[in-house]
């Protein structure tokens, strides 16, 4: 995986993140543009989400963007697909509406 690459990372705690890699060392991982994977359906795992996206956008729960986060225990990071990227990012934002 290279710097810029859009990735899939799950934590040990924190859950998992969607977005461009901006640098990885040893556990800590830095993403640019990055949002929260909360809830997703239209695919059976994070791999399939990778590489293929999702089915059933309208069922993921993706907040919006956050232009950097710090993860400190990445667990695994996952390159995804152009047409998963699309399809993530494609997500309508999932928010708390008052």
């Amino acid at each position: 995986m290279n710097n810029g690459d859009y990735v899939i990372v799950r934590t040990n705690t924190a859950g998992v993140f969607a977005g461009n890699l901006k640098s990885k060392e040893g556990k800590e991982v830095v993403l640019n543009n990055a949002r929260r994977i909360w809830y997703w359906d239209g695919a059976a795992t994070l791999s399939q989400l990778a590489m293929q996206g999702t089915v059933s956008p309208e069922n993921c729960k993706f907040p919006c963007e956050v232009t950097e986060i710090l993860l400190t225990e990445a667990v695994e990071i996952l390159l995804t697909t152009d047409i998963a990227e699309k399809s993530i990012k494609g997500v309508p934002i999932w928010q708390r509406v008052e």
